[in-house]
């Protein structure tokens, strides 16, 4: 079977009687399952299955839950899943281009790619083509739920086959396509059938472009493409080549601008001076190249030094529309050489991991409106001059800030919100969604102490069986994060248990840890402040930068690095990109802990006792 395409357009799809869907970049794959066995096959004809072995081992693992929807057809994407919104389009080309078959199958144990399934073509020998989508869709969510299988995308899941959902709220799956930095959305008219082999209007493809003002360098006499360049501390550095996007009209136009201004010519190109500008829109990055550029317009505007590596680097993850960026060159961090345009990538890319903390939550920050070389403030009201978009709510006479949407996070980036701070409710919670241990040390030297105090925590939490997890103050200490259910335990009641907790360390080590609240009375110990966890405190966010000299992060960690190697200073701003970047995220499953944490148990003990 040939697979139904979609159409692309630049048009925003979002209209009556459609849905969609998030849009993963793989390789499309039709699965069938009947008696003479499992075939995945890609768009051109060829199986995928030798290349990607880990999908059939997972089906025949989950054979008996299949058995009774035999014979059955499946219309997918095989991806590389990077987050719910966003498939690894470099991570599935190296997969697909492995020969030895010893690699192919270490690479199906460590990093198993996974089919993800927006159609449903035969169910039980019927098929289903002619039925409209909606009613496909429909089958399909009932076919993963009779199986027991999850019906949510995730990385982290070993099911390795998992549902693309369809929405009818486009605007909402835009955002956190443009929030993830997914590839875009396919909009399916509810009332079409699957149509073999046609490229159709009735599916649409909308895909999140990125923009990048360059120069042309050269004109490719052969191919037709325009090489392009931008300025990487004054010297041009190219970034790809553009075909696609031009009219008749403008290519013949740019063609003989190139011809009469060009500087040298060989037998394949004809080379330019830095000189015109243009726009190209563009996916991703891919082999430092541009991967499906579009011209979009000339920017005679322009001057080719406006054409930087640094605005380039820059676009490379979308900022919402309507969004401005002032003085991206502002130095921030004087030792580091970090600017205001590093801050806000940071935050544009932290955003997918930091955003839920900050999920309706009375939100203080404290700005820095010099950077580190100036004093900061605490900001708990929302300024006069807010933009619409900033969302508010009013407690006991203060107009917080609710830190909802990528849109409010970046435009209170750029107000040099540099520290994000969070009580430990939100505001639709009766009492606290979580128990936090804020383990400070006296003074930087004495780390050491915090270590110890977590360390203990943890022996006790395990022993109680309790899910805990931790991160660095991104200053001189630790935090201790005891995720709760929503809505079932009050202050009162954590409080007996983080008394408990601090009575335990104190009785453990006296020399190392104290509840005296006079600071000169607790010398060189730890303070074990049970107190700070009440009802309008706050703590700093996971993944929040701090105002101090390193740019260091508040940084969740795996209790593994929990040890006497631990150094708080080695978590800024860049090396917490990269963790990111390589798919550490210790409080990853943090929100699902939640639902299954047993602190009921333990709280009817210490009510007891």
């Amino acid at each position: 079977m040939k697979p139904m395409l979609p159409t692309l357009t630049f048009d925003c799809p979002n209209q009556a009687g459609w849905v969609y869907e998030v849009k993963y970049d793989g390789f499309r794959a039709i699965l069938e399952w009947n008696s003479k066995g499992i075939t995945l096959i890609s768009r051109n004809g060829k199986s995928l299955l030798p290349q990607f072995p880990e999908i059939q081992t997972f089906l025949m693992e989950h054979e008996k839950e299949f058995a009774r929807f035999l014979p059955l057809t499946l219309d997918g994407e095989l991806v590389q899943l990077e987050n719910p919104f966003k498939a690894n389009f470099a991570a599935i080309q190296v997969r697909g281009r492995l020969k030895a078959l010893k690699k192919i199958n270490e690479q199906a144990k460590i990093q198993p790619c996974r089919l993800m399934v927006f159609d449903l073509l035969m169910l039980k020998g019927r098929s289903l083509i002619e039925v409209p989508l909606l009613e496909r869709k429909k089958e399909l969510l009932q076919l993963f739920h009779a199986i027991g299988f999850k019906l949510t995308a995730d990385p982290g899941n070993l099911q390795l086959l998992q549902p693309v959902l369809h929405h009818e709220d486009f605007e909402n799956l835009w955002e956190n396509v443009i929030l993830y930095d997914g590839e875009g959305i396919v909009a399916k008219q509810i009332t079409s059938g699957w149509e073999e082999g046609k490229r159709s209007m009735k599916w649409l493809k909308y895909k999140n472009w990125k923009y990048v003002n360059c120069f042309v360098t050269a004109f490719d006499k052969n191919s037709g493409y325009f090489y392009v360049g931008v300025f990487q501390d004054e010297q041009i550095y190219g970034i790809g080549q553009v075909l696609f996007g031009f009219n008749p009209e403008q290519k013949q136009a740019l063609v003989q601008i190139i011809k009469q201004n060009s500087h040298r010519e060989d037998s394949q190109f004809i080379y330019v001076e830095p000189a015109i500008c243009l726009e190209i829109k563009y996916l991703e990055l891919y082999d430092n190249q541009l991967r499906e550029p579009h011209f979009n317009r000339f920017r005679f505007d322009l001057k080719p030094s406006d054409c930087t590596y640094e605005q380039f680097i820059f676009a490379q993850k979308n900022l919402p529309k309507g969004l401005e960026i002032t003085h991206p060159d502002k130095l921030l961090w004087d030792r580091q050489q970090l600017k205001k345009m590093d801050y806000i990538l940071y935050l544009r890319e932290i955003s997918p991991y930091m955003l839920p903390f900050l999920q309706n939550r009375l939100l203080t920050v404290i700005r820095y409106p010099h950077g580190m070389f100036g004093e900061a403030f605490f900001q708990k009201n929302c300024p006069d001059y807010a933009p619409e978009f900033v969302e508010t709510h009013l407690a006991e006479g203060i107009n917080y800030i609710l830190c909802n949407h990528l849109k409010t996070f970046l435009w209170l980036g750029n107000q040099l919100a540099i520290e994000f701070h969070v009580p430990f409710q939100t505001i639709n919670s009766k009492g606290p969604s979580e128990i936090v241990f804020d383990l400070d040390p006296p003074s930087r030297d004495a780390f050491h102490l915090a270590i110890k105090a977590a360390l203990l925590i943890k022996e006790v939490l395990d022993q109680l069986q309790l899910i805990s997890y931790i991160k660095t103050s991104g200053n001189k200490g630790l935090q201790v994060y005891l995720p709760l259910p929503e809505g079932e335990f009050s202050f009162e009641d954590t409080r007996l248990f983080t008394s408990f907790i601090a009575d335990y360390l104190v009785s453990q080590d006296p020399d190392s840890f104290t509840i005296e609240r006079m600071k000169k009375k607790r010398g060189n110990r730890l303070y074990i402040d049970y107190v700070q966890h009440s009802e309008g405190k706050t703590i700093v966010a996971p993944y929040s930068i701090r105002g101090n000299d390193y740019a260091g992060v508040a940084t969740p960690l795996y209790w593994e690095e929990v040890n006497e190697n631990l150094d708080p200073k080695n978590f800024t701003l860049k090396t917490v990109l990269t963790r990111i970047r390589n798919g550490s995220d210790p409080f990853k499953e943090y929100f699902d802990t939640k639902k299954i944490q047993p602190f009921a148990p333990v709280l009817n003990i210490l009510k007891k006792g």
